[in-house]
């Protein structure tokens, strides 16, 4: 398809305007790459990296927000919304956050304090600017009974950790949306925690206002039906919802192989299906669900490529490297009427 023709296109974000915003998740390299693509079918951005703890404040006193400045730009000059991702979360934080003045853990008192300093900084900032943040991320265990997983966060300042970042980013911004986010959000072991989680949070009355899901899902899972049954239960709370970082790649978790140079037919018709049937999904749950987010936008780059298999390439997305349409674009089109 010719430029032109692709220029001709349905916009996305006009297609299921009345339903969510549509967004993608950028970096500095993607928002030059990818501009044309981003302004013509994305109403919404997410910052891939640079708005996180290590991105924006690696040492103490010292703050870099000059790439998260850059988006905020780029989102004003082309009418888009913006979604904050992410304050709180176990990785991507850099260590002297957890330590104190000799290199030990610190107390629980200094690690809040620092929470709250580093959320007044960043939330304040952009206040008014980004409508809804992701809180905390991935504060929830894949497997076994515990509920938190173990993190710096919760073993210096115990389970209300959690409680305190929405506290802080509620009073830093009183007027933006908060979310939980975690992945394997539709897997039913780790939904019901993160049910539990939220409903504690709601029932103690704490700022929280929704529930992120990553859906990073592949051709076969999950199915629909626990999809389905995560965001009626995670809606059951009375929370938003937003699809926060969706890619669908075209291999299984446990596929390891890494010869192919392009995706397969079978695997590209297989990804049409998936994506059509997840946004008539997500419309018919839209009173629910107002916003989603793919993490990129197209093939060209995608946090999928060399992981979890070094050396592989994926295509997760609705348009290929070249920000061509794949059968998956149509699909979803279809699915709007």
């Amino acid at each position: 398809m010719t430029d032109q023709r692709a220029n001709e296109l349905p916009r996305l974000r006009e297609v299921f305007g009345e339903h969510f915003h549509i967004g993608a998740a950028v970096n500095p390299r993607t928002l030059v790459t990818q501009k044309d693509l981003l302004t013509r079918h994305f109403n919404s951005l997410t910052a891939e990296n640079e708005m996180k703890f290590v991105s924006v404040h690696p040492e103490e006193g010292r703050y870099t927000f000059e790439e998260a400045d850059r988006l905020i730009d780029f989102a004003k000059e082309n009418n888009m919304a913006v979604r904050g991702h992410t304050l709180v979360w176990h990785n991507q934080t850099p260590d002297w956050v957890f330590e104190n003045r000799s290199g030990g853990a610190a107390d629980r008192e200094t690690l809040l304090s620092r929470m709250k300093s580093h959320i007044d900084e960043v939330v304040g900032r952009y206040k008014g600017r980004i409508y809804a943040w992701d809180v905390v991320n991935e504060a929830v265990t894949d497997s076994g009974d515990q509920l938190l997983r173990p993190s710096k966060w919760l073993e210096i300042a115990g389970e209300d950790f959690i409680a305190k970042a929405f506290e802080f980013a509620h009073a830093a911004d009183p007027d933006a949306l908060l979310f939980y986010n975690d992945y394997n959000e539709s897997v039913p072991a780790k939904r019901d925690k993160i049910y539990s989680l939220v409903k504690s949070l709601t029932e103690r009355e704490v700022p929280i206002h929704g529930v992120g899901l990553q859906a990073h899902w592949n051709l076969e899972h999950p199915t629909l039906d626990h999809i389905r049954e995560a965001i009626e239960r995670y809606a059951s709370l009375g929370v938003k919802l937003h699809i926060t970082e969706l890619d669908v790649s075209v291999f299984a978790h446990e596929d390891r192989r890494t010869d192919l140079i392009a995706p397969t037919p079978e695997m590209l018709e297989r990804q049409a299906e998936r994506y059509g049937a997840f946004f008539k999904l997500f419309k018919e749950y839209s009173e629910h669900l107002t916003s989603v987010t793919f993490w990129g936008a197209a093939d060209d780059y995608t946090w999928l490529d060399h992981f979890p298999v070094r050396g592989r390439k994926n295509w997760p997305f609705l348009f290929d490297a070249q920000h061509q349409p794949k059968a998956a674009f149509q699909t979803v089109l279809e699915a709007a009427q």
